[in-house]
């Protein structure tokens, strides 16, 4: 688990502990790739390259294990495809159909779940549906990235992936948003990206907590920190539609709760949260070491 998400989600360790599992903060002494991290930063909060080149290497020592990753790899982005498909046809029974479809961003699976099968309607049907991808501005992987080949781990033990990529080095900020904080984006989310097909914009922290606190008291539920990006940028979308006069049907994808993230929200509410923009000399010195492929 990363370190920082270990330290953050502590009942969310909890609940994996109490059906047995035993909790590893990464990067640990447990693997070589996570002595070689603490080698070099004995204070590394971690991120999701670290955690997935640790699991790797776990797995692939031992007979009894395998490794399946589950958010940036094209298969996993299909599957959640369900997820779409059931939203058409709920539009279907109300008789309407989404002017824009929004999810957050992290490695690409939610957002494409809910996106792609619209997607579909936009080639096949000529549907003129815009598509949003909101990621944190701690973590700008479509924002502040570039298109290029890249590991999808920091010791590059996986594949290359053609995406759009701030490098696997990448360490990001300690934001209350984990399963956003990856240092790249799923291939077919990056090729839409790269055509112009769907938009990506980016948001704070605190707007973001914001917005999920008058969702929870509209709604009565309280968002996972991840989902209230996507919640952010509706309520943008909707306000402009009440300042322009437009109509518009918003469709976005909620796509967990945040009872095991209380603490974010004990920060929010206690003014304890910060807003970061992660530094463009950061991202070009991450992107110093991406692979050289090709002539």
């Amino acid at each position: 688990m990363v370190k920082v998400s270990y330290n953050q989600k502590q009942y969310r360790r909890s609940m994996m502990q109490t059906w047995g599992a035993e909790v590893v903060p990464s990067p640990s002494t447990d693997t070589h790739a996570g002595r070689m991290i603490l080698e070099q930063d004995p204070n590394s909060p971690g991120s999701l390259g670290i955690a997935i080149s640790e699991a790797v290497e776990d797995a692939a020592g031992r007979d009894d294990t395998r490794y399946s990753l589950g958010s940036v790899l094209n298969h996993v982005l299909l599957h959640q495809t369900i997820i779409g498909q059931e939203a058409i046809k709920q539009f279907e029974l109300a008789d309407d159909y989404p002017d824009v479809v929004i999810g957050c961003v992290g490695g690409g699976s939610n957002f494409a779940g809910l996106a792609f099968p619209f997607v579909r309607d936009r080639f096949v049907a000529g549907k003129k549906t815009r598509f949003v991808g909101v990621e944190p501005h701690a973590t700008p992987s479509l924002t502040k990235g570039v298109y290029a080949y890249d590991f999808g781990d920091t010791a590059k033990m996986t594949p290359l992936i053609k995406m759009y990529t701030l490098g696997h080095g990448f360490i990001p900020a300690p934001i209350h948003a984990g399963g956003l904080r990856y240092h790249g984006m799923s291939s077919l989310v990056s090729a839409l990206y790269d055509q112009g097909i769907i938009d990506a914009v980016a948001v704070h922290q605190i707007p973001t907590f914001q917005a999920a606190v008058s969702f929870a008291r509209s709604e009565g539920i309280i968002p996972a920190p991840e989902s209230g990006h996507a919640i952010r940028t509706a309520m943008d979308e909707a306000l402009e539609c009440r300042d322009t006069g437009q109509s518009k049907a918003i469709v976005f994808c909620l796509s967990g709760h945040g009872h095991f993230d209380m603490g974010a929200y004990d920060n929010y509410f206690a003014g304890r949260l910060e807003d970061y923009e992660y530094p463009a000399e950061l991202v070009q010195e991450a992107l110093a070491d991406l692979p050289k492929v090709g002539a």
